[in-house]
């Protein structure tokens, strides 16, 4: 028995480090004859790229604000206020003195994913693109129902607001940040299985 997790442990080793290798390697034969499962392997958890050897700071502040709607006894639809996702995600952040790499990054890396794939439209166009906004519903629907314990809801929504960050150097004085991007998602259905 021990031998047998073993060897699964090291065959699972090894294709995970030939999956990745391949979706980080130039285009070759192998890789682009494989892409799908390649990409079926690496994306959305073990997705790589070369920013820690030449890193892109973001030039812009994201806040994700999510809200809920649940309908009542009465047939009435219910919609919570806006609470901020991003806010959690700092909160985490700041009282943690080893913060991990998801609470920092799980929903800023989720958001730009959906934008790569979905471009300003809201619609999914490829299988990518689905799983991406499923990816995105599910951190939403997760953080919601972790702050709002016992509470009920069957659909979602998620705002996204830009904030450009000036320049460094550049007197701001007291002018307030300009909004470049104010992104209203449409409302998502939510199974009891996801929250």
């Amino acid at each position: 028995m021990l031998h047998t997790c073993v060897v699964l442990c090291l065959i699972t080793t090894v294709v995970h480090i030939v999956m990745v290798f391949l979706h980080v390697a130039p285009a070759n034969p192998v890789s682009k004859r494989y892409n799908a499962q390649v990409n079926g392997w690496v994306y959305p958890l073990f997705e790589q790229n070369w920013r820690l050897f030449a890193p892109d700071p973001d030039s812009f502040n994201r806040k994700v604000l999510a809200r809920t709607a649940h309908t009542d006894s009465s047939g009435t639809m219910r919609v919570s206020p806006w609470f901020d996702l991003t806010d959690m995600d700092y909160s985490a952040v700041d009282h943690s003195a080893l913060p991990s790499h998801t609470s920092q990054n799980l929903l800023r890396r989720a958001w730009s994913s959906y934008v790569d794939t979905h471009g300003g439209s809201d619609t999914s166009r490829s299988e990518r693109a689905t799983m991406m906004q499923q990816y995105l519903r599910n951190i939403a629907a997760d953080r919601v129902a972790a702050r709002h314990k016992g509470g009920t809801f069957e659909f979602v929504q998620l705002r996204v607001v830009t904030l450009a960050i000036p320049a460094p150097g550049t007197a701001t004085g007291n002018r307030p940040p300009v909004t470049t991007e104010n992104r209203l998602l449409p409302w998502w259905k939510v199974t009891p299985d996801e929250k």
